[in-house]
Formats: structure tokens, C-alpha cells, sequence
């Protein structure tokens, strides 16, 4: 827990959520002039595709480098040979001394016993070579299995983007980040079936007050001055949204355990890059038809590209910082930490929404709503302290 990865997993969640309350809050204004939760959801995640050129050139990099240190060293290792064979006299008196070593180990060769001992030594050095192998087989995936992986993550991972975008082209920034954050819930007790966390007291505790936060700030938060001309149609529109951020939830914890599972500690079993750049593969190559039964279900507006080159500058950085930069970041937070604290970190989100709104929409808040993210925080701290919690109070 208190490794420079789990260090840094923490200082990353910080950058997240701020990368993610910014993102929030442009993708809202794009809705403003072009409200298609679909076509900005699927160029995000489309464009993680990136991350598959940058990987592969960082192995073949890294392969290059390796043959070039190992033909250096081969060659310092031949020339320390050939001036120690004739630079020590020991090494003339070496051959004397194997000579004799041979003359003896032959003259034991008829000791059955003797040679009982190295016979069975023989088998367990290499047992324990294969046991090397395979431990290090297990740590590692192939690039096929982590194809294979990015390839079952991705339809959980789109959907878990588009259920988060359309339940914010339907409520406020602050509404879909209050929903997202129950996921904490989900994220504990999928990790617990799946065995990819442990269920202690004290992690139970962190996960309801953060609850019991997210449910004070819903029934405390007030609504801005320049959201009353549109009030009829958020109120419409909300239960819908409302769903939707909660499936955003559900699937985001699944999504996270998933992820974790796959990266193994600390992300040594696979290549976190690669795993993502695949998601991005595969989203662009097999989910753009979904755009069709979407529509015409009535859950997405009619597909049209946008009408001015500025909001197409707009949406693609928004692509490119929102989604292709921060969900690699949140990633790393996943595997460098676990994937509760990485769930609750971004719990986070609410008292930064909180501010931004404040000052983006002149929204203002109850004490109840300000309460309610204290404790959000307080969540957040505990899940972070659950061992050594455990530990003092013998939980």
C-alpha cells in the first residue's frame, strides 16, 4: 500500500478528476450547440487507438536497446576473459588443478551412492526453473490475450462512456456526477465476488459514507439562476437521466474490477497502453453501427456532423483530453491502487463539480449539499486507511 505506484495511482486520481469535472463541463457547452451524446462518446473512445502505435514503438525501442547492451556486454564479458587468461598466473595453474578435479571425478564413478545425491539434485534445479516459467507464464499476457481482453472490455467500456454522456445531456454536470459516484457500491462488491478485493468493516464503512454523502448532496443541491427558463424539460428529461447515470454506475464498477483483474498488481500483467489501444481498435472497427437501434429507439437524436469547423476543434480535444488522456490516467489509477479507492477518488469529482458550478453557472449550494461532500471526502480517507483501521481496531 505505501509503494511509489500507490503513491502516484493517488496523485493521479487528483489529475483525473480534475480532467474529468473540465471535461464535464466543455461537454455540456458542445450540447449547447450539438447534442449527440452517441458521436461524442464513440470519437472518444475511437481515439484511444492511438495508444497501439505508441505501445508498439515503445517495445521495439525497448528491443533494440536490449540487443544493444547485450552484444556490449557480451563483448566486455569475452575481452575480460582473454586478459585474465593471460594476464593471471593462477589461470595456468587453474588448468592443473581441472585436471586433477577430472582424474577424481572419474575415480568415483563407481559409487552408486555418490552419485545418488546428483541425480536427484538434477530434477529439482529444473523443477525449479519451470516453476519460474510458469509463475512469470501467469504474470505476463500475450499480445494476443490482451487483444483478446480489449476485445471483451470494450462494449462494457462504450456503453459505460455513452450511459455517463447521455445522462448529461440530460441533467447538470453536478446531477451526473452525484449518480456516477455510486458506483463505489457496485465496484465493492463485484470486487468481492470476483476476489479481486477483500470485504473488511472498515472498507463497508468508507463505501456508505460516501453513499450517505452522494444522497446528501442530491437532496441538498440547489439548482442555478439560468437553469429556470428550461426548468420543465430537466424535469422531463430527469428520471431518464437519472437511469442512466445509474447504469453508468454499474457498469463503470464491473468495468473497474474487470480492469484490475486483467492488469494484475501493479499492472505487470499486462500492458495497460496496449489493453486500451485495443478497446479504442475495436470500438472503431465493430460499434458504430449501434448508432442505428439507438435512434431508432428514440434514445439518440438524429446522427449529423457538426455544421462548424471550431466545434469540430471543440469536440476532437475534447476526445482527445477527456477521453484518450484521462481514462489512460484512470487506468493507471486502477491497478496502481485498487479499484475501490480508485471508484471512491473519483467520488471527488462532486465537490470540484460543486465549485465549478458555483462559479461556471452561479449556482449556489445548502449547507446540506456542502455536508454531503465532506463526507464524500471522508469516504475517499477511509478507504485509503481500511488496513491500518482494521489492524488497530482488530476488524
Amino acid at each position: 500500500m505505501g509503494g511509489w505506484r500507490y503513491r502516484a495511482g493517488l496523485l493521479l486520481i487528483g489529475a483525473v478528476v480534475i480532467i474529468w469535472v473540465t471535461s464535464a463541463e466543455v461537454t455540456e457547452d458542445i450540447y449547447a450547440k450539438y447534442k449527440q451524446p452517441f458521436a461524442v462518446t464513440y470519437l472518444g473512445a475511437s481515439l484511444m487507438v492511438v495508444y497501439l502505435p505508441i505501445a508498439f514503438l515503445k517495445d521495439w525501442l525497448c528491443n533494440l536497446l536490449k540487443r544493444r547492451s547485450s552484444k556490449s556486454g557480451k563483448n566486455a564479458e569475452s575481452m575480460n576473459e582473454y586478459s585474465s587468461a593471460f594476464g593471471s598466473p593462477l589461470k595456468h595453474n587453474g588448468v592443473q588443478k581441472d585436471f586433477e578435479l577430472e582424474i577424481h571425478t572419474l575415480s568415483r564413478k563407481d559409487s552408486d551412492a555418490d552419485l545418488s545425491p546428483c541425480a536427484e539434485e538434477r530434477p529439482l534445479v529444473c523443477k525449479h526453473k519451470d516453476n519460474i516459467n510458469v509463475l512469470k507464464h501467469d504474470r505476463d499476457l500475450t499480445p494476443r490475450e490482451i487483444a483478446t481482453y480489449g476485445f471483451y472490455l470494450a462494449p462494457l467500456w462504450f456503453f459505460t462512456e455513452y450511459f455517463s454522456n447521455a445522462a448529461l445531456a440530460r441533467t447538470s454536470v453536478a446531477s451526473t456526477t452525484v449518480l456516477s459516484s455510486t458506483s463505489g457500491l457496485f465496484t465493492l462488491f463485484i470486487g468481492a465476488f470476483l476476489g479481486q478485493d477483500s470485504l473488511n468493516l472498515a472498507k463497508v464503512v468508507a463505501v456508505f459514507v460516501s453513499m450517505a454523502g452522494v444522497a446528501m448532496t442530491t437532496l441538498g443541491k440547489t439548482w442555478a439562476t439560468d437553469e429556470s427558463q428550461s426548468s420543465a424539460s430537466n424535469g422531463k428529461h430527469s428520471i431518464v437521466g437519472d437511469i442512466l447515470g445509474l447504469a453508468s454506475a454499474m457498469s463503470y464498477g464491473l468495468f473497474t474490477v474487470l480492469l484490475k483483474k486483467f492488469g494484475g498488481e501493479g499492472g505487470e500483467k499486462a500492458d495497460v497502453q496496449k489493453l486500451f489501444g485495443y478497446i479504442g481498435l475495436f470500438t472503431l472497427v465493430a460499434l458504430w453501427w449501434l448508432v442505428l437501434p439507438l435512434t431508432a429507439m428514440g434514445i439518440e437524436p438524429k446522427f449529423m456532423i457538426p455544421h462548424s469547423a471550431k466545434l469540430d476543434e471543440l469536440v476532437i480535444a475534447n476526445g482527445f483530453v477527456g477521453s484518450v488522456l484521462s481514462d489512460y490516467f484512470w487506468a493507471l489509477c486502477v491497478v496502481w491502487t485498487t479499484p475501490l479507492v480508485a471508484t471512491l477518488g473519483m467520488s471527488l469529482t462532486i465537490p470540484l463539480a460543486m465549485v465549478a458550478d458555483m462559479f461556471i453557472h452561479g449556482r449556489h449550494y445548502s449547507a446540506v449539499y456542502i455536508l454531503g461532500s465532506v463526507q464524500v471526502f471522508a469516504g475517499f480517507v477511509i478507504a485509503n486507511l481500511s488496513d491500518w483501521f482494521s489492524k488497530k481496531l482488530g476488524l
